[in-house]
């Protein structure tokens, strides 16, 4: 088993593993297109050019401006999202968000479900 890291930012808190990152907004937040920024810089950090899927786990309550997909959909080596939410709101809203993202993009209610779907993203990715 490999190591994990973990950060703890101002408006969430992510933990990385090999093939994956889990960020976990805070209560409250407003994600927009400057969140952006943090995230490459993690995603560059800790994956370089290896292929990598985004979770977010929404346990807190939180908006996320659906312009920030745009900017997120061009980081390279991020192959897909899986949002994470056993609240309907939260499930409904992140369906809605999914047509601002260009890539695949699920919604879960555990996160174990959506860590076996990015497995298979990860397997299934043909490495261009």
């Amino acid at each position: 088993m490999s190591m994990f890291y973990h950060y703890d930012l101002e408006y969430a808190e992510v933990f990385i593993f090999d093939e994956f990152l889990v960020n976990q907004i805070r209560e409250g937040i407003t994600v927009r297109t400057e969140h952006n920024q943090k995230l490459r810089e993690i995603i560059d950090k800790h994956f370089s050019n290896k292929p990598m899927v985004y979770i977010g786990n929404r346990h807190f309550s939180y908006s996320v401006d659906p312009l920030t997909y745009i900017g997120t959909s061009k980081i390279h080596n991020l192959l897909a999202m899986a949002i994470v939410t056993t609240d309907e709101i939260s499930r409904n809203n992140a369906l809605l968000e999914k047509y601002f993202y260009k890539k695949p993009f699920e919604v879960f209610a555990t996160l174990s479900g959506a860590m076996a779907w990015v497995h298979d993203v990860i397997l299934n990715h043909d490495g261009d």
